[in-house]
């Protein structure tokens, strides 16, 4: 069963950062492309970044490039997403997905506010 766990959200305030992770289980994590999506309240999920695997190729969407930063770890099943300069339009329910499944994990909350 594919499973994933996301950890990591929080309240900062604008300007910070933080690092969500997500550690993924029921398949083989270091042959899976892992992405990051978010959900605004009353808005629809947004795709946020991918990180492929094995050979590592990275995308973002224009509204977090040069301010995120996807990362994983196959040793650990994990994948990262280190936020810097978070916006206030940052906050959302943040979630990881893996391309070729349909599963979703629980999510974690991202708040950014003064």
């Amino acid at each position: 069963q594919v499973q994933f766990v996301e950890s990591g959200g929080g309240l900062v305030q604008p300007g910070g950062s933080l690092k969500l992770s997500c550690t993924g289980s029921g398949f083989i994590f270091r042959n899976t492309a892992i992405n990051w999506y978010r959900q605004a309240s009353g808005k629809e999920r947004e795709w946020v970044a991918l990180i492929t695997s094995p050979v590592e190729l990275i995308e973002y969407a224009d509204s977090v490039k040069g301010r995120f930063t996807i990362s994983r770890d196959n040793t650990k099943n994990t994948v990262y997403l280190q936020m810097n300069d978070l916006k206030p339009e940052d906050t959302a329910v943040y979630y990881c997905k893996a391309t070729r499944y349909d599963s979703w994990g629980q999510g974690t909350q991202v708040i950014v506010s003064s």
